[in-house]
């Protein structure tokens, strides 16, 4: 029997399961593809996923394969001019296709121990007081102290547990994929800038070489997403669009997505849970679908770790689901208000004036930016300081100090103790602008203050009784 079994190895899958291995807990992954993905949905990283990839001391190897982005106001294609300032060490977008990502977190994966199996598909789900067994497509059985079902929208995990997923179906679909387009790149250019002026789910950037990521809408709401639509397909659909097909032709990968908002009743049954779009699926309308799976494993993997591992407190592993399931209400809500606001209807067009004018507010366009990056995220941990259930910003060196997955003291007084933790807790004496604080695993604030006796209540609380 492993510690752990994950299903599925996408980013969020395999951000699980470094997480998991840097407490020493056995990883098995389980991914029914045989290699992985080269359809390239997801491009970019957001703010609060580039400081945990800081956090896990990787975020030289993203650099290195990525770009940087500045920020800038935008929600629902309505894009303003001039950078936004953000509470964070890192202000930019880190451009990175989905395949980089996943496959520098399998690395990182990997090297820390975990074991991944290609090819294996689950087909069956069995739970008792003692573990959870797997059986495969092949007829062989698994079994482990807990499963993480990470195996995307139609997770086989949520169907096999019977969790409802609730939510809206799809209102229409959009067309996305890569492809040649034989048109000169001026044209392209020129006619994109004309017929976004009205359709916001078209567009065709340049990838070199004549290669163009597509997006155009469809004509109409597929029964059955799954199967990818045909090059003619796309033609069809950018003559209807923008009166050329641009001479579309030799595609590497053609997909279509909707634009449901649907969420896992609860994230956790017994011994096993549910993690990214597995839990959520919504529109990628903000770039926020693969960040939100990041931060889901990053948040669960700790608190597993902590459960096998025989230090965590009575309630912990139910923090997942009442720290992360409103957080991915809040995405669901926000990505549906912005793929309404990309309707080319006159009362869209109205409301879309409008929040165009709010949106020059400094305030008003950092709280939409802080949605969408997730550094305004913020635990219900309880009365207390207002840093308190907030992700810590980087400072100094203080996210180095987390990369062993521990917990972290910051105290510049040098007054306060977290000794009998010391396994689970690290400590440092950075400057923070507060007396001192308590970090969780994940970066986040568990405690601010200067009494050790309210500290160690907390110590308690999120770490379990000291060692003796």
């Amino acid at each position: 029997m492993t510690d752990v079994i994950i299903v599925g190895a996408g980013p969020t899958g395999v951000m699980l399961a470094a997480e998991l291995r840097l407490h020493g807990v056995g990883v098995v992954v389980l991914e029914a593809a045989a290699e992985p993905a080269d359809i390239v949905k997801a491009l970019g990283l957001h703010v609060r996923s580039i400081e945990i990839i800081d956090q896990r001391g990787l975020l030289d190897a993203f650099l290195a394969e990525g770009q940087r982005h500045p920020l800038r106001s935008h929600f629902a294609a309505i894009v303003k001019p001039g950078e936004v300032t953000l509470d964070t060490a890192h202000p930019y977008i880190l451009g990175i296709p989905q395949s980089a990502t996943e496959r520098l977190l399998t690395e990182h994966a990997v090297k820390l121990g975990a074991e991944i199996r290609r090819g294996n598909a689950v087909v069956g789900l069995t739970q008792d007081d003692d573990g959870v067994t797997a059986e495969l497509a092949d007829g062989t059985r698994l079994t482990a102290r807990y499963l993480v079902g990470c195996d995307g929208g139609r997770s086989a995990v949520r169907k096999l547990l019977g969790v409802a997923f609730p939510g809206e179906p799809s209102r229409v679909d959009t067309l996305l994929g890569e492809m040649k387009l034989t048109a000169p790149p001026e044209t392209v250019a020129a006619v994109m800038t004309e017929i976004r002026k009205t359709e916001l789910r078209f567009g065709a950037g340049p990838l070199g070489d004549g290669n163009y990521r597509v997006l155009v809408p469809a004509d109409g709401v597929a029964d059955d997403r799954a199967v990818a639509p045909t090059i003619e397909e796309f033609r069809r659909q950018l003559v209807a669009t923008a009166g050329t097909d641009f001479g579309a032709h030799s595609p590497r990968w053609l997909s279509r997505f909707g634009d449901a908002t649907r969420q896992a009743e609860r994230y956790r049954v017994g011994r096993v849970f549910l993690a990214g779009d597995a839990a959520h699926i919504h529109p990628p309308t903000g770039g926020q679908g693969l960040n939100l799976g990041i931060q889901d494993a990053f948040n669960l993997g700790w608190k597993l770790a902590a459960q096998v591992n025989g230090w965590a407190p009575g309630d912990l592993l139910d923090t997942y689901h009442s720290e992360r399931h409103p957080v991915a209400a809040d995405v669901l809500t926000n990505t549906a208000a912005q793929m309404h606001l990309l309707a080319n209807e006159p009362g869209v067009r109205a409301v879309r004036h409008v929040l165009s004018e709010l949106m020059d507010f400094e305030n008003v366009a950092r709280f939409l930016l802080e949605k969408v990056t997730a550094i305004g995220v913020r635990y219900d941990l309880g009365d207390g300081h207002e840093l308190v259930g907030r992700r810590m910003r980087n400072h100094g060196d203080l996210y180095a100090s987390m990369r062993d997955g521990r917990g972290l003291l910051v105290d510049p007084t040098g007054r306060l103790s977290a000794e009998g933790w010391a396994d689970r807790v690290g400590r440092v004496s950075e400057e923070v602008g507060v007396p001192a604080a308590l970090l969780r695993p994940d970066g986040h604030v568990a405690w601010v203050g200067d009494s050790q006796d309210d500290l160690t209540g907390q110590l308690t609380r999120w770490f379990g009784e000291p060692a003796s």
